[in-house]
């Protein structure tokens, strides 16, 4: 008699990394003969693929946890990634959580719930991640409906600002080989994708521990080599017929030089669209947090971005109410990012992280970060509007992802080389040039709505 197949169901939590894993996860999983389900259905197998940034991000793993132990009682609820490395122990007596999957473990995932079903036992075995010098290898071959695919390259950061647990829950700087890297893009471009997001970890470290590079910088810093693998492999992404855009991740501040962005800017498939993490606007506050930039060397980064692409979408990260930051502190933040201008700013609420350095600091009252994070979610509002309208009146390229509905009218929604939202309104005339992952030209009108620049197709 047959084994009946079974489901399993994934949920993302946190950053476009865990993303991707997710999505190579479900292939793992789909080739062990496993039926994938949407995780709002009932499973045999519930994956958590979890995040452990903030406070926030703890709470909504265990949240999630339960919840998929309450959906099915009987079911196998697997708990992987970050809040794993951080939580392990207190993982190990929750009763909603039966399998645990560290990081560099998820290609493994598959075969140790298969040990688990014929065991059932308690498995807590967690690999201590500081250890782990190898970059897992895990990949995709599709990325289910979307429209375009995040294509994780580099795990593991050296940085270890003082308030973040990422290097403890991710380990060292490890790269994945630019041969595996361009074959799955490869591989992708012949199933139709035509743009694909370059994700990593620490993504300007990119290829430093490689042994073609390690030669040059033996210390492992991204700076001594200036970018140079990173933009290797964005040239050589750029030639893989099918692919129309490759969009970064996140950079370090450091990473953008003349140099640098003069060869960048040659790759024209690279979208003028960038995130340079900048966490505070004040000198006094970046020093403790262990950011190695002044805010005049990032204001000269922007000028740089700025020289070479023409209205770039630049956005980034700040967090408000860092232990000891005073009153001045905020002051001088706010003024800094109204002057630097941004396409767009998350901001985020000091979270103390146990084990960092920041632990220690004298920490800034609840209260105070929620007045300091509603003065910037303001500022960011206001920024974000102003930056779109820069679009208004000008033809735009939009790679079309879904249709929705605005006031009873529907539309189609994309996305601009700067990842500004752009929506078509659908009509008789154009709905046969309307469909998902199509690139067209639109002329963007002055109306706004919900966030999306609207217009009519040329």
């Amino acid at each position: 008699m047959e084994r009946t197949q079974k489901s399993a169901a994934f949920l993302t939590l946190g950053c476009k990394v865990n993303a991707y894993e997710t999505d190579a996860m479900e292939r793992v999983m789909r080739e062990a003969g496993y039926r994938i389900v949407d995780f709002d259905q009932e499973a045999d197998v519930y994956i958590i693929n979890t995040c452990t940034v903030t406070n926030m991000a703890d709470r909504k793993s265990r949240q999630m946890l339960h919840r998929a132990k309450h959906k099915n009682p009987h079911a196998l609820v697997v708990a992987v990634g970050c809040y794993v490395q951080a939580a392990k122990e207190a993982l190990k007596k929750d009763e909603c959580v039966d399998l645990v999957v560290g990081n560099n473990q998820k290609n493994q995932i598959a075969r140790m719930i298969e040990e688990h079903w014929k065991n059932q036992e308690w498995d807590g075995t967690v690999l201590t991640i500081q250890e782990q010098n190898d970059y897992e290898r895990i990949s995709i071959e599709d990325a289910g409906d979307k429209t375009r695919a995040y294509i994780k390259v580099q795990d593991g950061c050296n940085q270890f600002c003082s308030y973040c647990i990422i290097p403890f829950t991710r380990g060292k700087l490890r790269s994945r080989s630019m041969e595996d890297v361009l074959l799955e893009v490869e591989l992708l471009a012949e199933k139709g994708y035509k743009e694909v997001v370059i994700t990593g970890i620490h993504l300007s470290s990119y290829g430093v521990d490689l042994p073609e590079w390690k030669e040059k910088a033996p210390f492992l810093q991204f700076t001594e080599l200036k970018g140079e693998p990173l933009l290797l492999l964005l040239e050589r992404l750029s030639g893989i017929e099918g692919i129309h855009r490759i969009r970064l991740g996140s950079l370090e501040p450091r990473i953008i030089t003349e140099e640098f962005v003069s060869r960048l800017s040659k790759i024209t498939k690279v979208c003028p669209h960038f995130h340079l993490s900048l966490q505070s606007g004040c000198d006094d506050t970046l020093k403790r947090m262990n950011r190695h930039y002044t805010t005049k060397e990032y204001l000269e980064k922007l000028e740089i971005l700025r020289k070479y692409y023409k209205q770039p979408a630049i956005t980034t990260d700040v967090i408000v109410g860092f232990p000891e930051e005073t009153e001045e502190e905020f002051r001088i933040t706010r003024a800094f990012l109204s002057k630097a201008f941004f396409a767009q700013m998350h901001i985020f609420k000091y979270s103390v992280r146990k084990g960092t350095k920041a632990e220690k600091m004298q920490q800034v009252p609840e209260p105070v970060k929620a007045q300091r994070s509603d003065c910037l979610m303001e500022l960011e509002s206001d920024m974000e509007a102003n930056y779109r309208r820069l679009f208004e009146g000008t033809t735009q390229e939009v790679l079309l992802e879904e249709p929705i509905r605005i006031e009873g009218k529907e539309y189609w929604i994309g996305h601009n080389e700067r990842y500004i939202k752009i929506g078509i309104e659908k009509t008789k005339e154009n709905e046969a040039l309307l469909e998902s992952n199509r690139i067209v030209e639109v002329v963007v009108n002055n109306c706004i709505k919900q966030g999306i620049l609207l217009g009519k197709l040329c």
